[in-house]
């Protein structure tokens, strides 16, 4: 069974048990761990006009929603539409952030708009209704950082870029974000679990989640953090899923925790460094998290 079943079956339980009860919403500060919920602050799609149905909330710009599972961002909020992609699937808009959020009709936010001011709560006009391909808050930014993909509520920071031996002692093939630990790490993308090694702390207790995207034939190695026992190999994992909690299993304590993310061509179970591969094969990774709407940032 994947994730998003999973979910979706535990989230239809617990209805069950309260009764229908309403939940509380998340307060604003945890806005951006994309609940389903239209908190303050956040730009929240719905699956039906007149906003019903399911919700899908964000509060950063997006540039191309993915169009299938496991690599889509999909309505998270009970109601008609759940866990569907929310690519040419949405209605009507919520503008909850302090800015203007303008609709595309295209990715990579192309075609024709709809822009919604801040506050605004509409439905999406005749031309944008069940056609809608990206979203821009603001003027200034179209993507999301890759800190605030991994980690979400509120982001981290990049302590050491890819470099391809040229600012770091030894090779670095890979990007390291921390922010603390115990934070969550989520799949930046979709895919296939192909390998988990759990490690521990310390230099010698390397762990690795390896995850498989076949659309793109590339996969995704995280390495140090901890890996959920929930996750293990032949998984599949959602854009977004939580699978570890930062840690330092393979570094030392004076390197601090980080979270290791190394983009590889093809079908790998393991990091170039990790293997001690003596080419240096994995190409810089920015264009391609750009075009998953990330800045390498």
């Amino acid at each position: 069974m994947s994730r998003t079943r999973r979910s979706l079956a535990v989230a239809a339980a617990v209805t069950a048990l309260t009764g229908g009860l309403a939940v509380t919403a998340m307060p604003s500060a945890q806005a951006a761990s994309r609940d389903g919920v239209c908190d303050s602050g956040e730009f929240c799609y719905y699956y039906n006009s007149d906003f019903a149905g399911s919700i899908s909330d964000f509060t950063s710009s997006v540039s191309d929603y993915g169009t299938s599972q496991p690599d889509c961002y999909e309505f998270k909020g009970p109601g008609n539409g759940q866990g569907l992609c929310i690519k040419n699937n949405a209605a009507s808009v919520w503008n909850r952030t302090s800015s203007a959020v303008t609709v595309y009709y295209n990715s990579g936010y192309a075609g024709s708009t709809q822009t919604i001011a801040s506050g605004g709560k509409v439905n999406l006009n005749a031309t944008l209704k069940n056609n809608n391909a990206s979203h821009r808050i603001g003027s200034t930014s179209g993507t999301e950082n890759l800190s605030y993909g991994l980690y979400d509520a509120s982001g981290g920071r990049i302590t050491c870029g890819f470099d391809g031996y040229v600012n770091t002692p030894g090779r670095h093939e890979g990007i390291d974000i921390a922010r603390g630990i115990g934070s969550p790490v989520r799949a930046l993308i979709g895919g296939k679990v192909i390998n988990v090694v759990r490690g521990a702390n310390g230099s010698s207790g390397l762990s690795t989640i390896a995850v498989y995207n076949a659309t793109y034939d590339k996969t995704i190695v995280y390495l140090h953090s901890a890996p959920l026992s929930s996750v293990t190999i032949g998984d599949t994992v959602n854009r977004d899923q939580q699978i570890a909690t930062e840690a330092w299993r393979g570094v030392s304590s004076s390197s601090g925790a980080h979270t290791h993310v190394e983009m590889r061509l093809g079908q790998h179970t393991l990091a170039a460094k990790s293997v001690n591969d003596p080419v240096l094969d994995n190409p810089n990774p920015t264009s391609f998290w750009e075009a998953r709407g990330y800045n390498v940032r």
